[in-house]
Formats: C-alpha cells, sequence, structure tokens
C-alpha cells in the first residue's frame, strides 16, 4: 500500500467521528521504483494532508521530508524536493502491517500490500 492510498483511507465504524489518519504499524516496507510524473506531483499535492503523510512517512522509515508543508511554489522549482516527495508517496509500500483506527483501536490488516478496511457486521 503507498502513502498515497494511505493518505486518501480513513475508518468507516459507524460511530466514529475521527477516523483519519489511520496510525500504520509496519511488519514490511518496500521499494518498488515508479516513473516520476513531476505534473501528476504537482496536482496531487494540494489534496494531500500534509501532516499525516509526513507522519506516515517517517513510521515507515523515510525522514526526508520537511515536516511543515512547504509553499506551492516550490513544486515548480525544487526539483529535489519533488524527487522526495514522490518516493515516500508513490515508492514507498507497505506490504504487511496494519491499519489502526484513531479513535477504537480497531486494526485492519494489510497483506502483501493490499489494506482490508471490511467491518464486521456491528461495525455497520
Amino acid at each position: 500500500m503507498r502513502l498515497l492510498t494511505h493518505n486518501m483511507l480513513s475508518s468507516n465504524i459507524k460511530g466514529v467521528t475521527n477516523g483519519f489518519p489511520l496510525r500504520i504499524e509496519v511488519e514490511k516496507v518496500v521499494e518498488k521504483q515508479v516513473e516520476i510524473n513531476h505534473d501528476f506531483l504537482r496536482n496531487i499535492f494540494p489534496k494531500i494532508d500534509w501532516k499525516a503523510f509526513f507522519d506516515a512517512s517517517r513510521v515507515m522509515g523515510y525522514a526526508e521530508l520537511p515536516e511543515e508543508a512547504p509553499e506551492p511554489l516550490v513544486l515548480e522549482s525544487d526539483l529535489e524536493f519533488l524527487r522526495k516527495f514522490h518516493h515516500a508517496l508513490l515508492e514507498l509500500h507497505l506490504e504487511e502491517g496494519a491499519l489502526v483506527c484513531p479513535e477504537t483501536g480497531r486494526k485492519f490488516p494489510v497483506n502483501k500490500g493490499i489494506p482490508n478496511m471490511l467491518l464486521h457486521e456491528d461495525e455497520v
């Protein structure tokens, strides 16, 4: 599971009001090379919750991103930042582990890079 996916997921358990961001429990992280697309990165940047993304990248063992989100203009000129953003967003994969609801503590397993977000009957 890429951090791009993580940044879009939340817990939909009945009654949960604070289901984002899901906490990551890492068992195995893999890096998979992906061709960089600067236009995609510039377009997705405003949609990313930076704090959740920054925290998730740290949990995944990547400490190259700034703690505060840079200004969008940086995306036009700073190729080094774009490379780091690309790496964290698209090349780091949570292969095995879990996503944990911040409110209930419910664990959603991640196996072979696929998060299982199915709810139990009593959670719907």
